[in-house]
């Protein structure tokens, strides 16, 4: 797991564009579980500083899409679109174009431009006001670092890869929020 980290932090340092030589199924499924847990890990750690920003009064974190889509949807229907749709939509347009740029600038460059925009886009789940707004670069920052794990993911092990950490990733996500409801 230590590997793994220190793997995924120089990556994220300096992105490059180079396949992992390891093919073996298992060390890529022990990977891939490593990446899954510091993607959770990674959520867990920054939660402290929405719980600050929600008793601050800056942003009311109950005002978030998901609150709406519990309301109006079914958990299943939820599950299925946070977990399979989502996730091959999105890495579709935000991590398959990154093997397209191949030279080092243009890659590092693209790499983070799209964990960033990744990031950026899931400001839509909140109701957008001037707190939310000036707070973005906060609220999405879960998003962001994930968008870069799984940019990692997607360059090392193919593009199957990262749409199964991150559905996986959301899977978990859903199955946690649904025992809150």
């Amino acid at each position: 797991m230590t590997e793994t980290i220190k793997e995924l932090f120089a990556y994220l340092k300096n992105p490059i564009l180079e396949e992992d030589a390891n093919t073996n199924f298992s060390y890529r499924i022990k990977k891939f579980g490593f990446l899954l847990i510091i993607c959770l890990a990674t959520g867990f750690i920054i939660s402290p500083l929405f719980v600050l920003i929600e008793e601050l009064g800056f942003v009311d974190m109950q005002e978030h899409a998901m609150e709406d889509l519990m309301k109006k949807l079914s958990k299943p229907v939820i599950f299925v679109f946070a977990a399979l749709i989502a996730p091959v939509f999105e890495e579709l347009i935000f991590r398959a174009p990154l093997t397209a740029f191949k030279k080092k600038n243009q890659f590092r460059i693209a790499f983070y431009v799209f964990a960033i925009l990744f990031g950026f886009v899931h400001i839509t789940n909140f109701e957008l006001t001037t707190n939310v707004l000036i707070l973005s670069p906060i609220l999405v920052l879960p998003q962001t670092l994930v968008g870069g794990y799984f940019g990692f993911i997607r360059v090392r092990f193919g593009l199957l890869w990262s749409i199964a950490l991150h559905g996986s990733y959301n899977a978990i996500l859903m199955l946690v929020s649904f025992s809150s409801y």
